[in-house]
């Protein structure tokens, strides 16, 4: 048992704590991090650098009352260990149990909801802004790695801060990573900060400053540091330049000097930034030794950091081996990705093609329009952006690709539920944001092979595509030497049948012919058909079975609002065929996390319900025996 972990069971119990205590405090929390993100998953690798980090925001600062905004606050779990759900870890992003991201229903700590990146700061302007009219005095702080800095979003916010409150506080955590190497010139300028001698002299200074005289150097150390900062950068020092006070870098690992400084920064009465440097990672070897596999992982070993092998290729790692086949043979394929060359596997393309593969940064939005502006020019972009990131660039997708027909490619990984992650990471909504725009092709494949055929399909498209692929592995299915194209719009029919018509989309495939066989067991006879595409539909084979059958069902990954069952039923009515149509799909609301199996259960998105539901619509049959 911990001797001081245990104890904590609300920020009050931090602040008992002398600084000798909270040093053995953060060695206990890491302990507590490696050995419980080892059982369940998690983010360990940016909870482990930002332990003394939060630490010494709670010393400091008094949650509930002051906010804390966690830019993507995958980095939270220190935080929820802080604020009376220790005892509750073991649960974390398992069934019923702590998210792994800040949630406003599970805490009165977490201030702010989040799972994408660069959101905290005009976040936190909005509750400060809210306070001053408010005549408030809790502070507000917003904590964002370096990577948020790539995000057009938290520029946005630079620009209106100083403008609007006197006292706001960011800290920037810089560990020179995202979940890859952090890229372009925003990543630049924090590495020639903080890798300036200056800084180094600074701070070895600082820490003997702060032996000797305690909280009293923390402002000489803090002006020191800004003086430093802008002999470095000169006028153009960035955040100054927004009307910022700067100050550090720091060693976001030294415990006293981080609540000395963050102390002094408390008082001030102007907008602020500290630039803290952490070790992504930190404590755990492994973690700091792969950097991107531990950003974000599955059940590992608690000692030497090894996973089980899932035994198969995942989606991810066919589609970039698919477009790595598919660039050797036309040299106008490029590859684009918003930070996520690991999640999206584009880091296995890279190697391949190094000159047209392209890290943009935390920047959906600058993705889809740079892969527009290539695409004028000839070249055949594939832009590889999770499903509930794409959301981020839709004005993107619509104005600036559909609207001048430009072949740029989408491909979302992470289509459907995305299980441990939860809600800000399912992907359910893209069929229904993107099927009501004009020129755009929406498809989903059943397996491995079908998602090479439809990326090949894409390429020979004369306009935007959408490639739909879930989270994970497939059925296993070989994917074949050379990729055929798909006539667009035409659904794969699996299985003829005459009494009821199921149209599964992508990987529902073997829950309908699970519930046809479940049908036929009781004398119905069943057409299985593999739609293939969201948009456009197979109106053809819907309205020869609509005719037909008794019943249709559906079955897609994805919200039943707006989504493949809508597009069927609109084909219905345009062709003024009156059918019963049992759509089985997710429901009108946010999904909490979980195991994609029990979530499918519990609403409905297996066989069994779907059989109970078009069971009353059916004549019965006699079951030959």
């Amino acid at each position: 048992m911990s001797e001081y972990l245990s104890k904590i069971k609300s920020p009050a119990d931090v602040k008992r704590l002398g600084y000798v205590e909270l040093e053995r405090l953060a060695e206990e929390i890491r302990e507590r991090l490696i050995l419980g993100v080892a059982k369940t998953g998690g983010h360990i690798g940016p909870n482990l650098g930002v332990v003394e980090l939060t630490i010494a925001m709670h010393y400091v600062f008094d949650t509930p009352q002051d906010s804390f905004v966690f830019d993507v606050s995958h980095q939270s779990y220190v935080h929820k260990l802080l604020t009376g759900r220790e005892s509750r870890f073991e649960t974390i992003r398992q069934p019923a149990g702590l998210n792994g991201f800040m949630l406003r229903t599970e805490s009165e700590h977490d201030s702010f909801g989040a799972g994408h990146a660069g959101t905290a700061l005009s976040a936190a302007l909005g509750m400060a802004v809210a306070r001053d009219m408010s005549g408030g005095s809790e502070h507000v702080v917003a904590l964002a790695g370096d990577a948020a800095f790539t995000n057009g979003i938290s520029f946005e916010a630079l620009n209106n801060i100083a403008a609007q409150t006197k006292r706001m506080i960011i800290i920037l955590n810089d560990n020179e990573w995202s979940i890859d190497k952090n890229v372009g010139a925003i990543a630049e300028y924090f590495h020639k900060i903080a890798t300036n001698s200056t800084y180094v002299n600074l701070h070895d200074r600082a820490v003997e400053l702060l032996e000797k005289f305690g909280g009293k150097a923390a402002r000489h150390i803090a002006h020191k540091a800004e003086e430093a900062a802008k002999g470095i950068v000169g006028r153009g020092m960035i955040f100054e330049e927004f009307g910022l006070n700067y100050y550090g870098p720091v060693d976001g690992h030294n415990l006293p000097m981080l609540i000395e400084t963050l102390k002094f920064l408390k008082k001030q009465n102007k907008p602020v930034v500290l630039h803290a440097l952490t070790q992504k990672g930190r404590g755990f070897a492994p973690a700091i030794e792969a950097q991107k596999k531990f950003h974000g992982l599955g059940p590992y070993h608690p000692e030497t950091g090894e996973t089980k092998p899932t035994g198969q290729k995942t989606y991810s790692e066919i589609f970039a081996e698919s477009l790595t086949k598919l660039a050797n043979a036309n040299d106008k394929v490029v590859a684009i990705t918003a930070a996520m060359p690991n999640g999206t596997a584009l880091d296995l393309f890279r190697p391949h093609h190094p000159n047209r593969y392209f890290d943009v940064g935390i920047a959906e939005e600058h993705a889809v329009l740079f892969a527009a502006g290539m695409a004028t020019k000839g070249y055949r972009p594939f832009c590889a952006i999770y499903s509930t990131f794409l959301q981020r660039a839709f004005d993107q997708v619509v104005h600036d690709v559909a609207l001048q027909n430009l072949p740029v490619v989408f491909c979302m990984d992470r289509g459907g539920l995305s299980g441990d992650d939860g809600p800000t990471h399912h992907g359910v909504f893209d069929i229904s944001y993107l099927r009501g725009v004009p020129n755009l092709i929406h498809m989903d494949p059943k397996d491995e092979d079908e998602l090479q055929d439809m990326m090949f399909t894409a390429l020979q498209h004369d306009g935007p595509s959408a490639i739909r692929y879930p989270r994970g592995t497939g059925p296993g299915t070989a994917v074949k030497a050379q990729p055929v194209a798909f006539e667009i719009g035409k659904a794969e029919l699996i299985q003829d049948g005459s009494d009821v018509a199921i149209f599964s989309l992508g990987n529902m495939l073997p829950e309908a012919q699970r519930l046809a066989r479940m049908l036929e067991a009781e004398g119905q006879s069943v057409a299985i058909i593999n739609a293939r595409f969201a948009k456009p539909v197979d109106h053809a084979w819907i309205r020869t079975l609509g005719f037909r059958c008794a019943a249709i069902i559906t079955m897609e990954d994805h919200v039943r609002a707006g989504g493949f069952g809508s597009a069927v039923l609109e084909s219905l009515s345009d062709e003024g065929i009156e059918v019963p149509v049992i759509r089985i799909g997710w429901p009108d609301d946010f999904i909490e996390h979980g195991k994609v199996e029990s979530l499918r259960e519990k609403y409905g998105l297996t066989a069994e319900a779907a059989l109970e539901r078009v069971r009353p619509m059916l004549k019965r049959k006699p079951v030959a025996v």
